[in-house]
Protein backbone atom coordinates (compact mmCIF):
# COMPACT_ATOMS: atom_id res chain seq x y z
CA UNK A 1 0.00 0.00 0.00
CA UNK A 2 1.45 3.47 -1.01
CA UNK A 3 -0.48 7.26 0.65
CA UNK A 4 0.12 10.42 -1.22
CA UNK A 5 -1.53 13.57 -1.32
CA UNK A 6 -3.10 15.35 -4.62
CA UNK A 7 -4.93 18.62 -5.22
CA UNK A 8 -7.63 18.65 -7.87
CA UNK A 9 -8.03 22.00 -8.98
CA UNK A 10 -10.54 21.79 -11.56
CA UNK A 11 -13.29 19.90 -13.12
CA UNK A 12 -11.04 18.79 -16.05
CA UNK A 13 -8.82 17.36 -13.42
CA UNK A 14 -11.13 15.26 -11.71
CA UNK A 15 -12.28 14.13 -14.84
CA UNK A 16 -8.60 13.11 -16.03
CA UNK A 17 -7.63 11.66 -12.27
CA UNK A 18 -11.07 9.08 -11.93
CA UNK A 19 -9.84 8.02 -16.10
CA UNK A 20 -6.61 7.58 -14.72
CA UNK A 21 -7.42 5.62 -11.58
CA UNK A 22 -10.00 3.41 -13.70
CA UNK A 23 -7.77 1.83 -15.83
CA UNK A 24 -6.49 -0.65 -13.09
CA UNK A 25 -8.22 -3.38 -11.07
CA UNK A 26 -6.72 -2.49 -7.41
CA UNK A 27 -8.67 0.14 -4.87
CA UNK A 28 -7.83 3.36 -4.61
CA UNK A 29 -9.45 5.52 -1.50
CA UNK A 30 -9.40 9.29 -1.18
CA UNK A 31 -9.31 10.82 2.23
CA UNK A 32 -10.53 13.99 3.12
CA UNK A 33 -10.95 14.90 6.96
CA UNK A 34 -13.26 12.46 8.01
CA UNK A 35 -14.50 11.19 4.59
CA UNK A 36 -12.68 8.39 2.56
CA UNK A 37 -14.56 7.68 -1.25
CA UNK A 38 -13.75 5.67 -4.14
CA UNK A 39 -11.27 7.35 -6.15
CA UNK A 40 -13.22 5.38 -9.00
CA UNK A 41 -16.35 7.40 -8.49
CA UNK A 42 -16.57 10.77 -10.00
CA UNK A 43 -19.68 11.93 -7.41
CA UNK A 44 -17.56 10.66 -4.44
CA UNK A 45 -14.52 12.71 -5.43
CA UNK A 46 -16.92 16.05 -6.07
CA UNK A 47 -18.44 15.21 -2.22
CA UNK A 48 -15.20 15.82 -1.37
CA UNK A 49 -13.21 19.23 0.20
CA UNK A 50 -11.32 20.04 -3.59
CA UNK A 51 -9.71 23.04 -1.98
CA UNK A 52 -7.36 21.05 0.73
CA UNK A 53 -4.85 18.69 -0.26
CA UNK A 54 -6.71 14.95 -0.43
CA UNK A 55 -4.71 11.75 0.94
CA UNK A 56 -4.83 9.01 -1.65
CA UNK A 57 -4.54 5.48 -0.59
CA UNK A 58 -3.10 2.98 -3.20
CA UNK A 59 -3.96 -0.69 -2.53
CA UNK A 60 -1.68 -2.00 -4.39
CA UNK A 61 2.29 -3.55 -4.23
CA UNK A 62 3.28 -2.58 -7.57
CA UNK A 63 2.33 0.74 -8.68
CA UNK A 64 5.12 2.74 -10.25
CA UNK A 65 3.09 2.64 -13.89
CA UNK A 66 0.00 4.31 -11.54
CA UNK A 67 2.48 6.75 -10.11
CA UNK A 68 3.59 7.88 -12.98
CA UNK A 69 0.06 8.65 -14.37
CA UNK A 70 -0.90 10.49 -11.70
CA UNK A 71 1.86 12.38 -11.00
CA UNK A 72 0.88 15.89 -11.82
CA UNK A 73 -1.47 15.81 -9.33
CA UNK A 74 0.38 14.83 -6.55
CA UNK A 75 2.07 17.48 -3.77
CA UNK A 76 4.58 17.19 -1.12
CA UNK A 77 3.38 17.25 2.59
Amino acid sequence: MKMVNIMLHSINDVKNFVNAVNKYDFDVDLTSGRYVVDAKSIMGIFSLDLSKPIQVEIHCEDCSVFMDEIKPFIIEG
